[in-house]
């Protein structure tokens, strides 16, 4: 393998968009195994689009979150909280994996894997924001005008760095509605080859760079807000790590090209 394809297939494999369970069109599917694939791939878009947004919306004090009902000790409250993240990145770091994907895939068809994948983060978004529970106390509150518009500015920013970023590479493809379609229509999937183009050139992970931007960019910081924050930030490079490692196993001195070549957020020189 040449260092470009092992820069394409990185970014490709991290962001989830690479199947390891490649299909064929079955011209013997049923009309209704069509739509129905289709009618699923859908339902998870809408679901997972939908709490993505209100996350999204949430961070910036602009939709409720948190609506089971608070819990009045503290402690009970952050392990609430955790459990709800682990929650999170378990179904993320699990169903990502290739071993599963395998396994998985003996269980439902291949072309609705990441529709399922899709689906089952946009629960566990939904879990998170409905038994959140808020903590008492503000890390920190800032008042001036001119600064909080400049922080919310910079929230909308990575709010739409984050959208952008999926179709600089193929939104339909991330979120399993290609997929779902090419069954639909009987033709045979094939991988789309990924160019470093726009924000890709200069960052390995641009995805991930505008979600700690969406993190942290609040001008009233709560300490659930802190801890939510800084979960996610964990789990964030956590992820990355093992993912790059992985990535450095099974394509060696390809990937370590790449990671010289772009940066993991930025390229400075």
């Amino acid at each position: 393998m040449n260092v470009k394809a092992g820069q394409q297939n990185a970014t490709i494999l991290y962001t989830g968009i690479m199947s390891d369970n490649l299909y064929k069109p079955d011209n013997k599917s049923s009309l209704f195994s069509r739509v129905f694939a289709m009618i699923y791939a859908l339902f998870a878009y809408v679901v997972a689009s939908f709490a993505l947004f209100w996350f999204f919306f949430a961070t910036l004090d602009w939709a409720p979150y948190a609506l089971s009902g608070k819990v009045d000790h503290l402690a009970a409250s952050l392990i609430i909280n955790m459990l709800l993240v682990f929650l999170f990145a378990a179904q993320h770091s699990i169903m990502a994996r290739k071993r599963f994907k395998q396994l998985w895939t003996q269980v439902i068809p291949a072309h609705l894997e990441r529709s399922t994948f899709v689906l089952s983060a946009g629960i566990a978004i939904l879990l998170i924001l409905w038994f959140w529970q808020p903590a008492p106390g503000v890390v920190w509150s800032i008042e001036q005008e001119t600064v909080r518009v400049g922080i919310l500015g910079l929230a909308l920013f990575g709010v739409g760095y984050v959208v952008f970023t999926t179709f600089v590479t193929n939104h339909f493809e991330l979120l399993g509605l290609r997929q779902a379609w090419l069954y639909a229509v009987g033709k045979p999937y094939a991988i789309i080859d990924f160019k470093r183009r726009w924000v890709y050139r200069y960052s390995r992970h641009p995805m991930m760079l505008g979600l700690l931007i969406v993190f942290w960019s609040t001008p009233d910081m709560t300490v659930d807000r802190l801890v939510l924050a800084l979960l996610l930030t964990v789990y964030l490079f956590i992820g990355i790590r093992f993912e790059e490692r992985s990535l450095i196993a099974e394509y060696g001195d390809s990937y370590k090209a790449y990671q010289k070549s772009v940066g993991m957020f930025f390229t400075w020189r």
